[in-house]
């Protein structure tokens, strides 16, 4: 054998044993797969928390749902949103990482306002002009349903208000808790008003345990 092929034996000898040490590549998941094919509308997640299990859903606009689940009910809970938003929808908990972690910050009390983007597409007119007005309402403070509407554009229209509210398709994100009767009293909420004062003793400095 020459110098120059005992060179390439001994180079070639290296190459494979630094290939077998080294880590396979993983491939890549399900869910990138999907997604590089344009095929991933809706990514969803379950979280728990202080208020029971949440299920998360992002597009790549942004979060686009906040739903409380009870036991039972995460299919009905998921058919709506591949009904409203997109049935190409995936388990993809990583995709919601940010809302998990900000909102695990909010239960915490370490966080006052939500730094996400969001699709409001769930959302017509009037209840986007009403959770705007309702977003505006600084942590820790509450306003009334005769507020808000009149905040909406429609001074008249509180019931209407408090549809739009019941409605909301990001509780907590879009702080619809903070809305009471003009009279104090918690008036409804879309999680029930355990959950409702739940999050009104949060923001009084109370954190709630998860």
């Amino acid at each position: 054998m020459n110098e120059t092929n005992h060179h390439l034996d001994v180079d070639m000898e290296r190459t494979l044993r630094a290939a077998l040490k080294a880590p396979a590549a993983e491939p890549p998941s399900i869910v990138d797969t999907v997604a590089a094919a344009g095929l991933l509308d809706v990514a969803y997640a379950r979280h728990d928390s202080p208020v029971g299990t949440l299920v998360l859903a992002r597009t790549p606009q942004g979060l686009a749902r906040v739903a409380y689940v009870e036991e039972g009910q995460e299919d009905a809970v998921l058919q709506d949103i591949a009904v409203r938003l997109s049935p190409r929808m995936l388990a993809a908990p990583q995709r919601l990482d940010e809302s998990r972690r900000e909102l695990d910050e909010y239960f915490a009390g370490r966080r006052q306002a939500f730094d996400l983007e969001l699709d409001l597409r769930l959302l017509g007119d009037f209840a986007r002009r009403v959770l705007t007005a309702t977003a505006a309402i600084p942590y820790g403070e509450v306003s009334t349903y005769r507020e808000v509407a009149a905040a909406a554009g429609s001074p008249r229209g509180s019931r209407a208000a408090g549809n739009a509210l019941g409605s909301n398709p990001l509780p907590i994100v879009l702080p619809c808790h903070r809305v009471l009767h003009s009279g104090g009293g918690l008036g409804g909420y879309t999680g029930g008003l355990e959950r409702k004062r739940t999050l009104l003793a949060i923001e009084r400095g109370q954190p709630a345990d998860a």
